[in-house]
């Protein structure tokens, strides 16, 4: 993709409010994933009366249809521009709010409702991976591809704020209206979004002939790979905290997330220009080591304020592998790919998530809680050692300026 009037000189505020105006979309899409995360296994298995099984097969959906779709998205943000794109997702998040309220006006039939709860959150994972894939390349066509780093790092701010304010918002929204309120909100929430994203002006796509999947893959998969492997740490962290601190005796496992919360949003917020001076292979081993070493404090720690020290590490070193490496994954390809580049690359992360759970549930129970941060720790150190490998002998890189809309 090419910019049609590049402006370097952006800088401080307003360039991050460029940025902020794009990714705000992002934020809508995952904002309608928040709301009902916490309320529909509980409206699946409690009201509707189906067993735990098919509660969690409601959450998990959405999630195997954002990773199927995310090459997909990309693809399409490379031939049709990312605004285009953007706006089909989030006509995704709209429809699940759809679905939602046919589930909620169709309870007398438990079957129905089930089906169109699981065809809104299919929908809603591919609407997902289209806004999210879609508004960090809208971006990137606002503020030039000079700033790609803090682009993708404002894209995971506003991914992790969503979900952590909307999460307790649908749980409100659900006892003040029921599962009708709540779906509401999620349909006014994403209509919202996409009235804003019409009358925007659009980037146009690039034009060359698309790279097919395989050689995407080809060239991304070393970075991939290694934002996999960094984000196991991220994985038990999230997961496993609480019964680490009940297998302690500890209080304050919540605290701890937040703390983690806080490391990973104040480093992004902190070191905007850190990936740009210090370049992207160099910002993902300095980072790979504080997760390693935070990894480390908490699967030693003895005390509480031990973990917590390590979680806070672990959170400020996670903090900017996704976009240090996703930087170099995206130059890697011409520029009329970098939207399947990046996509392709997300999936990594998408599948470490995906494995790491039930991975770390099967050692814990061989080998107790502390082990799978010590085991994350190991996966984190081959990250580490991959970024120098890939530093010491660079892939080929495209002899022409890489640049996007």
């Amino acid at each position: 993709m090419s910019s049609p009037t590049p402006e370097p000189e952006l800088t401080g505020l307003r360039l991050n409010l460029r940025i902020v105006s794009v990714v705000a979309f992002n934020f809508a899409s995952y904002l309608t994933i928040g709301l009902p995360l916490a309320v529909l296994p509980g409206y699946v298995h409690d009201v509707m009366g189906y067993s735990a099984f098919w509660a969690g097969l409601v959450i998990i959906l959405q999630y195997f249809a954002t990773l199927l779709s995310r090459p997909h998205a990309g693809r399409y943000a490379d031939l049709l521009g990312p605004k285009k794109v953007v706006i089909f997702g989030l006509c995704g998040c709209f429809l699940s709010g759809v679905g939602y309220l046919l589930a909620a006006l169709s309870s007398h039939w438990p079957l129905l409702a089930l089906g169109l709860l699981c065809v809104g959150r299919v929908i809603l994972g591919i609407g997902q991976s289209f806004a999210g894939t879609g508004s960090s390349l809208w971006g990137v066509g606002v503020v030039g591809a000079h700033h790609i780093g803090r682009v993708i790092s404002w894209n995971g701010i506003v991914t992790y704020g969503a979900m952590a304010i909307g999460a307790p918002l649908g749980v409100l929204f659900y006892r003040a209206g029921g599962l009708l309120l709540l779906s509401g909100i999620i349909i006014v929430v994403a209509l919202a979004a996409i009235l804003f994203a019409l009358p925007r002006p659009a980037v146009k796509a690039s034009k060359g002939k698309p790279l097919p999947f395989r050689a995407v893959l080809g060239r991304v998969w070393p970075f991939g790979m290694a934002l996999a492997l960094a984000t196991s740490g991220f994985g038990v962290i999230a997961t496993f905290i609480t019964l680490l601190y009940d297998n302690r005796g500890w209080d304050g496992a919540a605290f701890t997330l937040t703390l983690f919360s806080v490391a990973f949003v104040g480093t992004r917020l902190l070191f905007p220009n850190g990936i740009n001076r210090l370049g992207g292979l160099n910002v993902a081993m300095i980072c790979c080591t504080l997760e390693l070493a935070g990894l480390l404090l908490v699967g030693c720690a003895a005390l509480a304020w031990v973990a917590q020290l390590g979680t806070f590490l672990a959170g400020a070193g996670f903090s900017l592998v996704f976009p240090a490496l996703g930087v170099v994954a995206v130059k890697a390809v011409p520029a009329h790919n970098q939207g399947s580049a990046l996509a392709t690359y997300t999936v990594f992360m998408d599948l470490s998530l995906g494995v790491t759970g039930p991975l770390a549930g099967i050692l814990m129970t061989r080998a107790g809680v502390s082990m799978i941060y010590l085991a994350a720790a190991g996966l984190v150190g081959v990250a580490l050692a991959l970024c120098w490998r890939l530093k010491r002998r660079p892939p080929p890189q495209q002899p022409e300026t890489v640049s996007l809309p």
